[in-house]
């Protein structure tokens, strides 16, 4: 498997993030379309940006994987533009389907920056990609776009992640036990979007995220010598405090566990795969103020970033998904119980509520009547 054939291009779809003060007022605008929050309120939210001078770490860690994907492609001999583009922020996706349609590309594979299967992690970047294509289709520019499957257990991911709870352990300086537990953190989801989540035969957003921990934790016990006590948490929680999303809040969490005696903790962000803003500023900021105020030591383990075995492990998935469509059959490996998910996403899959069309199209989905 070294070749993208019949893909001509890859690309690397995120969220985005504002690069100065001016921009994070435009940049949450962009976010919260379509649902009437005021500027007011918007400046409020965006103190976490300003709090950073107003940037966002985001397109910066997108660039260095940008750079470190095109490495690794050409080190396997694969010769093939890979851009990047975001949903809510420059560069837009829509400016860079359009640039890949004028070099000539027409089939494009696309790899987004969310390792998990939901409504805001998947569906809702092909609901993006599908709006694109039809700007593009308007002005006459036919794409074909194709996405990776999840991967969240994916070798290369759960291996960068291994080694970074290693490491914090190691700077932590003592062995995983109750009074030295790890706590796994993800960015909390509305109720609803969990029901939704997953497909009719694999499991939901906290499913998917406990069977990667388990494997990490096992794994790192092993290297370390000691099993390792975790749990999962979340962050990021917003919205009304009307509507329930998923808990415990990592800052609970860590008061909980200093209750029962824990004095030190690591903390890893398995949820992500890079240091933006939910990292920095819920655990680096929020979660060790916490920490503090308990009198808990705590270490934060690495995000997968741009670690050599996630950034191969990606790679593999491209290649993977490009021989499936060249009509081979790869292997297509997996860590945890949950096993790989579809290469073509099933008709309302990962909607916002189970049950419920919003009616928008999505992209990189299979007809349902293919499924008939």
């Amino acid at each position: 498997m070294t070749s993208l054939s019949p893909y001509d291009a890859v690309l690397l779809l995120s969220f985005g993030g504002p690069e100065k003060p001016e921009d994070v007022v435009p940049f949450l605008r962009n976010v919260t379309a379509g649902r009437g929050i005021p500027d007011s309120r918007l400046e409020e939210v965006g103190e976490h940006y300003y709090a950073f001078g107003g940037k966002s770490p985001i397109n910066d860690q997108n660039k260095a994987l940008l750079a470190e994907l095109r490495t690794e492609l050409a080190a396997r001999g694969v010769d093939a533009p890979v851009v990047w583009g975001n949903r809510n922020w420059d560069p837009y996706l829509t400016d860079v389907l359009r640039e890949l349609h004028e070099s000539g590309a027409r089939r494009v594979l696309t790899l987004v920056t969310s390792a998990y299967a939901s409504y805001s992690g998947c569906r809702q970047y092909r609901e993006n990609l599908a709006a694109a294509l039809t700007t593009l289709a308007g002005e006459g520019r036919e794409l074909e776009i194709d996405k990776i499957r999840a991967y969240f257990n994916n070798p290369g991911f759960v291996a960068a992640n291994v080694d970074a709870v290693v490491a914090a352990y190691e700077r932590l300086g003592a062995a995983p036990s109750p009074q030295a537990p790890l706590v796994f953190v993800t960015h909390s989801i509305p109720t609803p979007m969990e029901v939704a989540s997953g497909t009719e035969t694999r499991g939901s957003y906290s499913a998917q995220h406990h069977d990667v921990a388990a494997v990490v934790a096992e794994r790192a016990g092993e290297r370390l010598g000691h099993k390792v006590p975790w749990e999962l948490a979340y962050c990021s929680r917003s919205g009304t405090p009307f509507t329930p999303w998923l808990e415990p809040d990592v800052n609970r969490t860590l008061a909980a566990l200093h209750a029962d005696g824990a004095e030190r903790v690591v903390l890893a962000p398995i949820g992500f795969v890079s240091d933006h803003m939910e990292v920095i500023y819920d655990l680096d900021t929020e979660a060790r103020e916490t920490a503090d105020e308990l009198g808990m030591r705590m270490e934060r383990a690495a995000t997968a970033g741009t670690a050599p075995e996630f950034v191969g492990g990606l790679v593999d998935m491209l290649l993977e998904r490009a021989a499936t469509e060249r009509g081979e059959h790869p292997e297509k490996v997996t860590t945890g119980a949950l096993g790989p998910w579809r290469d073509v996403c099933a008709p309302g899959c990962c909607r916002l509520r189970a049950g419920v069309d919003s009616g928008v199209p999505a992209a990189c989905e299979q007809p349902a009547a293919a499924l008939a």
